[in-house]
This record gives structure tokens, sequence and C-alpha cells, in this order.
């Protein structure tokens, strides 16, 4: 059996001890510059969660708010503001959020998030014919992902009573706002008054309507035989021109 020396193995030990002691400072100078390039851009990402979470609070009672984070390469983007890429929809699920940087605002970029919303929304409580006036003891009240139902689900009922049902509306059935339309006020070959309305005068006319209308739609009305003009529906069987 080979013998070694207190000697040797002293020097044994030590270099082993010097390359742990190395190893060790090496990964504390790589420390800093990952935290750094962690927190670089902890302002736009705040900055957006905040944003989302604005937008969506009001929807439900929880709000589930995953965003990707930019690329570590990109430089940081000082004053953020962030803006919803698409206006018109309520963002849920997948959505773009755009974000403006620097004082001018001059710079855009544009993260993606997936937004989750834990709330209640509206279903028929029973069957629903087509042409029924929707009263409250037609719907229930359902809870759950917001972001699994369509954009056009309705979540609250004051926007769904004193409607009609546009078609026929299974029980069970998650209402949405395609399958409903207020009810009509003017109907197509209906004699209606027209006023017109100024500052100073106010006249009225009659006509025949040539088209369905709702409170607050436009609709055509024929006077004798030519003479024909749009007037906005503001009562049953009356509307008005405004100057």
């Amino acid at each position: 059996m080979r013998q070694l020396s207190l000697s040797s193995v002293s020097t044994s030990l030590l270099h082993w001890i010097y390359r742990l002691l190395m190893v060790s400072l090496a990964a504390l100078a790589v420390l800093p510059f990952a935290n750094a390039s962690d927190t670089k851009h902890d302002e736009l990402m705040q900055s957006v969660h905040q944003f989302l979470y604005q937008e969506t609070q009001a929807l439900g009672d929880e709000v589930v708010i995953n965003l990707r984070p930019p690329s570590p390469h990109l430089s940081v983007c000082t004053n953020p503001a962030p803006f919803l890429t698409n206006q018109n929809e309520t963002p849920l699920g997948r959505v773009s959020v755009g974000v403006r940087c620097g004082t001018d605002s001059q710079q855009v970029r544009y993260l993606q998030a997936e937004v989750d919303v834990i709330g209640s929304y509206m279903v028929a409580a029973v069957d629903i014919e087509r042409g029924r006036q929707i009263t409250p003891d037609m719907l229930g009240e359902k809870t759950g992902n917001l972001s699994d139902l369509s954009s056009r689900a309705i979540t609250q009922a004051d926007d769904i009573v004193g409607k009609v049902a546009r078609q026929p509306i299974a029980s069970g059935m998650t209402i949405q706002s395609h399958f409903i339309q207020a009810p009509l006020l003017v109907e197509r070959g209906q004699r209606v008054k027209v006023i017109a309305e100024g500052d100073s005068f106010r006249v009225s006319r009659e006509g025949e309507a040539l088209n369905n209308g709702a409170m607050g739609e436009e609709v055509r009305v024929r006077f004798g035989s030519r003479e024909v003009m749009s007037a906005r529906v503001v009562e049953r069987g009356t509307l008005m021109v405004d100057f």
C-alpha cells in the first residue's frame, strides 16, 4: 500500500481549498451582473402589471396577470406609459400592451401578457324565445374564468334586462351581446312624429318610418312622395333632428 507523507496531504488539501475559493469568488463576481439583468426592466414590468390590474380589477373578484418580460438586451424604458393596442376589447386572455418610453414618448415597445379574471357572468335561467323581452327572473349567474368566455359575453344583468331576444336562447347558455337588442320604438311603415329643434325654434312634422329603430338609433323618414331625411329615435313613435 502506498504511503502518503503529511506534507503531500497538506499540499493537496491546500490546493483543493484554493480551487474552491477561486470558484466561489468567480460566482460572487458574476452574481451582481445577473441581479442587474433581472432588475433592469423592473420599472417597466411593474408599470404594465399595475396598468392591467387597474383595467381589469372591476371585472371580478380575482385577477391573475402573467407578464412576459422583455429581452434583456433592450435598453431601459424610462417613464413607461402603457396603453392597450386594442381599445375596443376588454383585456382578457392573451393581451398585447404597448408602452411609450422616454420623456418624449416616441419610443414604443410591446409586451405580451396572459390575464385571467375570476368573476360572475350572466346565463339564461330558462329557455327564452326569440322576440321575448327579458326580465330579471329569466337570468341566472355563474362564476368562472372570464377569459375562457367569448369577448361578447355579458357580465351585468342591467345590460340585459329590458332587452329583446334576437334569437332563441337555451337555458344555461351564456348570454352574449349579439343575442339581444334594445326594444323597437319605431317600426317600418309606422306613422311617426319628427321634431326639429334649434336654439330658437321647435317644429314637428309627421312622416312614414322607412326602417325599424330602437332608442338612439337613426331612422329614415319619408314626407310626402319625395322628401326623405334621417332622424334619431327619442321615444316610442317620436324622432328628433338636431341642428
